[in-house]
């Protein structure tokens, strides 16, 4: 399988962290992003600091969202956004546990896909305040593939702590 996609496609990633320096490597995973080949940042959302979901006796995280877009294949992109989270010390142990960088690809284009890998769209993305919020914040009128709009998705969301706490 080829990599690289013939156009440009915009894709959206959910950056988290909640130990050692969060904000420090979400802002040095955003670089990380606009290097990669064939892939540029268009926007990145302000940061938000939300509750834990599942394992709830630890920090709080820090959460963003950036657009990117990128010639990148989904499971190419994935792969790479993996090697960052690597280089950043992400270890995983269990679910939920906390992390110095968590990078989720939340949407590639339209693509719905459902692979051992990659599901694609983020098949919890809907769920989540820390990622609604500020995927809203940078594409208001963004739509979910086989689901609709995002903003439709707020209200079942309102009961999640998250915070804006400052800019990308």
């Amino acid at each position: 399988m080829n990599p690289v996609v013939a156009r440009r496609v915009r894709a959206f990633v959910a950056l988290g962290a909640n130990i050692g320096e969060p904000v420090t490597h979400l802002r040095a995973a955003v670089e990380d992003m606009a290097a990669l080949p064939g892939t540029a940042v268009v926007a990145r959302s302000s940061l938000y600091r939300s509750a834990p979901v599942g394992l709830v006796n630890q920090p709080d995280f820090i959460n963003a969202v950036v657009a990117l877009d990128t010639n990148l294949e989904p499971l190419t992109l994935l792969r790479a956004l993996l090697a960052i989270e690597a280089r950043h010390g992400r270890v995983r142990s269990v679910p939920n546990a906390p992390r110095t960088l968590d990078l989720d690809l939340l949407l590639h284009g339209d693509r719905q896909q459902d692979e051992p890998e990659l599901t694609l769209p983020h098949p919890r993305m809907h769920e989540r305040a820390f990622v609604l919020l500020p995927l809203l914040e940078i594409a208001p009128d963004v739509r979910i593939p086989g689901l609709g709009a995002a903003r439709d998705f707020l209200p079942g969301v309102t009961n999640q702590a998250i915070a804006r706490s400052e800019s990308m």
